[in-house]
């Protein structure tokens, strides 16, 4: 954990600076840390390598951040919902924000029709890897990654906006 824990903290400061509202009421270090313990006390996992482990993490920050929106969410009685910005996402349109539940729904019903595409979303965005490492974790090309990256953008900006849904 030493080893990656500057670079987890990279990662987590990437999505809570992305986070609109104000200041989040959740830390980096918290954040990492919920992770960690989660990781900890989860099930045993094979670790193959770093890059492994970061994907593993992506994942487990993506939960805790929904999970985190969902109870203030709750909280507020429905106001408030937390915005990201996807900036790296850069879904063609005119807004470069999305709420974070509906992108977390979003990439749950693109699992159901293409699993690797959801996984390089959630490699790249939650986990903020590169196309080699997700190339590495996926057994795929550099220039596959990317394509499915484009490709699955693309359908997400169009269930998040509502753009499937016109007829």
């Amino acid at each position: 954990m030493p080893h990656v824990h500057e670079e987890l903290l990279r990662v987590a400061r990437y999505h809570l600076e992305r986070m609109n509202g104000g200041s989040p009421t959740v830390e980096a270090r918290a954040l990492v840390n919920e992770a960690y313990l989660k990781l900890a006390t989860g099930v045993e996992v094979d670790w193959r390598d770093r890059v492994h482990f970061m994907a593993v993490c992506a994942n487990m920050i993506r939960r805790i951040l929904v999970d985190y929106v969902r109870e203030r969410t709750r909280e507020k009685r429905g106001s408030g919902v937390v915005h990201v910005g996807i900036e790296n996402v850069e879904l063609a349109g005119n807004s470069d924000m999305v709420s974070l539940v509906a992108l977390d729904q979003s990439l749950d019903a693109l699992r159901e029709l293409d699993e690797r595409q959801a996984r390089i979303v959630e490699l790249k965005f939650f986990g903020g890897l590169s196309f080699e490492e997700i190339g590495e974790i996926l057994g795929i090309s550099v220039p596959t990654a990317k394509r499915d990256w484009l490709m699955a953008r693309t359908w997400l900006y169009r269930e998040i906006t509502g753009e499937n849904r016109k007829v």
